[in-house]
């Protein structure tokens, strides 16, 4: 019966004694009150009543920074709210180095946030909400570091103005826009005027260059007429040119009313202001 009490008993301290930590924690182990030691995923056993393990999760977590009312340097109050992702590099810290860390991170992101946007002006803050993130991450992550907590990031969610001062803002921003449509407006008008100048001048230069050809080839016309006339009517260039304007006064279809006892042919000769010499009967 002894044997079966402490059989019990054994079996009990043994069962209170078991600790299974899951992956995603570590387990700080104290014995008497003090750090004995760190404690790895799996099986775990410790003497109940002299020692005790605490269980931390060391995987990424995301507060959320409360919304607050942050003046700006501009003397406007701004609703501001986000949040911060981090996680337990170090368990031990986390649990000796400060008094509930899962409520300091939050706190203090929210005291960072509110100190480095309250040396911005709204205008300012709006614009550089990168930079913003990055300083704050910059601060906290030097602060908490010494609570063995590293923080991964920090996003600005919102930056409300007061209603009156975002109506402003939305004027303004449309001013800008209406400005910028103008501006997009005047440059095409100007880029189609100048197409169509563009085009005008190229058709004026057409035409002048068709008007030089011509002018060309009449030239070189009248060049190899002369030569011509110079080969085969030498001393006769006047008669060649009346006779050329007989021909283009026919082909017109003129009408010539030649007498009866005249030749055609000295008729035209009288047209064209010269005598040819005609044959006839034998005779020159």
């Amino acid at each position: 019966m002894d044997i079966f009490i402490y059989a019990v008993i054994v079996i009990a301290v043994f069962a209170l004694g078991v600790k299974i930590v899951r992956p995603v924690e570590v387990g700080i182990i104290e014995f008497l009150g003090k750090y004995s030691r760190t404690a790895n995923a799996g099986f775990n056993w410790i003497f109940p009543g002299l020692f005790k393990m605490y269980r931390i999760n060391i995987t990424e977590r995301r507060v959320d920074i409360d919304p607050q009312s942050i003046i700006t340097k501009d003397k406007l109050n701004a609703v501001v709210d986000g949040v911060v992702y981090y996680r337990v590099e170090e368990a031990q810290k986390s649990i000796y180095n400060v008094n509930n860390f899962a409520l300091s991170v939050p706190s203090l992101a929210k005291t960072t946030l509110r100190a480095v946007i309250g040396k911005m002006t709204l205008t300012e803050a709006n614009e550089n909400r990168d930079k913003i993130n990055d300083e704050v991450e910059k601060i906290l992550s030097k602060e908490v570091s010494l609570w063995g907590i590293d923080v991964v990031r920090v996003e600005l969610q919102r930056i409300e103005p007061p209603p009156d001062v975002q109506e402003a803002m939305n004027q303004v921003v449309k001013a800008e826009n209406e400005k910028i449509a103008a501006l997009d407006l005047a440059t095409s008008i100007e880029t189609q005027a100048d197409g169509e100048r563009r085009a005008e001048i190229k058709k004026a230069e057409g035409i002048a260059a068709a008007i030089r050809l011509k002018a060309e080839a009449d030239g070189e016309a009248i060049k190899i007429v002369n030569e011509a006339a110079e080969k085969y009517f030498v001393g006769n260039a006047q008669l060649l040119k009346q006779l050329e304007t007989v021909s283009e006064a026919l082909r017109d279809n003129a009408k010539i009313i030649v007498p009866s006892n005249s030749e055609l042919v000295n008729v035209i000769g009288d047209l064209a202001g010269a005598t040819i010499p005609i044959t006839k009967k034998g005779k020159a």
